[in-house]
């Protein structure tokens, strides 16, 4: 078994449903932000206001590369872990990637209050969620292998629809 791998727009509930997924399938679950953290000493915000987010995203690629070499985890990423063309060939070599969609409405309802979105820290958080929606929705959806729908949904639904769909996919 290869790994299964959560991508989508932050607030799509990747950490939640990965968590979910994980014991559901009993087997280890893995974020790579919160991997970036463990291995930096720092967090996100700081990583961002220190080395920007181009320091960001390579100590970002450097850890998917990592974990995408692992066998038999639920790997939970950044919302923009596929930005980069070599994230994008490390995840969908990696395992069976989901792309847990939502909407912009869902995504500011979700995060409203989470203080550790370096991108939203500004006064118009819906149209950096709009922008950020624009661009990367063709890369996750190009590197999925299921797109499944959160919004108002309950994350056990979620992993059970996964769970679903995964077995209707061909071996690859």
């Amino acid at each position: 078994m290869r790994n299964l791998i959560l991508v989508g727009p932050m607030g799509a509930g990747k950490s939640t449903i990965g968590r979910l997924l994980a014991k559901e399938l009993h087997l280890p679950f893995k974020d790579s932000d919160k991997e970036i953290e463990v291995r930096t000493g720092a967090d996100i915000p700081w990583i961002f206001d220190v080395e920007g987010e181009a320091g960001f995203r390579e100590r970002e690629q450097a850890v998917l590369a990592d974990l995408c070499r692992e066998d038999g985890l639920v790997l939970a990423t950044g919302g923009g872990a596929v930005l980069r063309a070599e994230n994008r060939a490390a995840l969908h070599a990696g395992g069976r990637v989901i792309y847990l969609h939502t909407s912009v409405e869902q995504q500011l309802e979700r995060t409203a209050r989470d203080r550790n979105r370096p991108l939203l820290r500004t006064a118009n958080p819906g149209q950096v969620l709009r922008e950020l929606l624009a661009t990367r929705d063709p890369l996750y959806r190009e590197i999925a292998d299921v797109v499944i729908e959160t919004d108002q949904r309950p994350p056990r639904m979620v992993v059970q629809e996964i769970l679903s769909r995964l077995e209707q996919l061909p071996p690859r």
